[in-house]
């Protein structure tokens, strides 16, 4: 599926504000992870560090929360999201690509490819960083909603249940959105990030079926990861992190930005 051929760039105001996206089918998803399966098993150890890595990260993030509260999820966030996530997925995504084209796959290498597309990625993360704490504060207010009584009943906690569930499905469904396909793209082109997060959520609104799918498939990775005590993200966080590689392969049509050279 590759595109990467020379021929002259178009000037960046000739560019679409997005780029075009395919129409997929609802079964997409599945194909999207035994591609990633088929990675994973083409570059275990580099994939596979990736995974010790977010788990260690995990496991941070959950003792500084344990031990300080919001302000150690607040710090880990920002630690995770900004300063580490986006070059471990960025890694991540080099992989795929050179495996992709045939290129030879290392660690090393891989970081290098990475940090060619760190900066928009950091700018990105920085974003996301700062909706998961406004998502984090609007949840502490939900609780204004909570029944005074120490028995409240189910008529009681209708409100509260309904006022969080709706406020942590706008937040989900916004994140969703925007980093579906973003940083696969800005991994692979010469964009800026708002034409990677425009790409992605139009791609997500026109594709809401298998898009859905794929959501269902990663809430599942990470409730696997929760009841494992975070220990199956050394595997399952690099077969989404493929898998995610390749369903920006085959969803966005990005050709008419120039290739970032690896």
């Amino acid at each position: 599926m590759s595109d990467r051929g020379g021929g002259e760039s178009p000037a960046p105001d000739e560019l679409p504000f997005a780029a075009p996206c395919r129409r997929l089918g609802i079964g997409a998803p599945l194909e999207w992870l035994r591609l990633g399966w088929a990675d994973l098993r083409a570059a275990p150890r580099q994939s596979l560090c990736y995974g010790v890595v977010m788990l260690l990260l995990s496991h941070v993030i959950t003792a500084a929360t344990w031990l300080f509260g919001n302000i150690g999820l607040y710090l880990g966030l920002v630690s995770g999201f900004v300063f580490v996530g986006p070059w471990l997925a960025l890694t991540l995504y080099s992989i795929s690509r050179r495996l992709e084209e045939g290129r030879r796959v290392s660690l090393g290498r891989s970081m290098g490819d990475a940090a060619r597309a760190v900066g928009n990625a950091l700018v990105f993360a920085v974003i996301l960083t700062v909706v998961f704490l406004v998502w984090a504060r609007a949840a502490t207010m939900v609780h204004v909603f909570f029944p005074p009584t120490e028995q409240p009943s189910w008529a009681d906690l209708a409100p509260f249940l309904a006022v969080g569930t709706a406020l942590g499905a706008l937040f989900s469904a916004i994140v969703f959105a925007a980093s579906a396909f973003s940083l696969p793209m800005l991994m692979d082109r010469r964009t800026d990030t708002v034409t990677a997060v425009v790409t992605s959520v139009n791609a997500v609104l026109r594709n809401k079926g298998a898009m859905a799918v794929w959501a269902a498939i990663i809430v599942g990775c990470v409730l696997l990861g929760a009841i494992t005590a975070w220990l199956a993200f050394v595997a399952l966080l690099p077969l989404i992190g493929h898998a995610t590689w390749h369903a920006y392969r085959s969803t966005i049509d990005a050709s008419q930005w120039p290739a970032l050279e690896v």
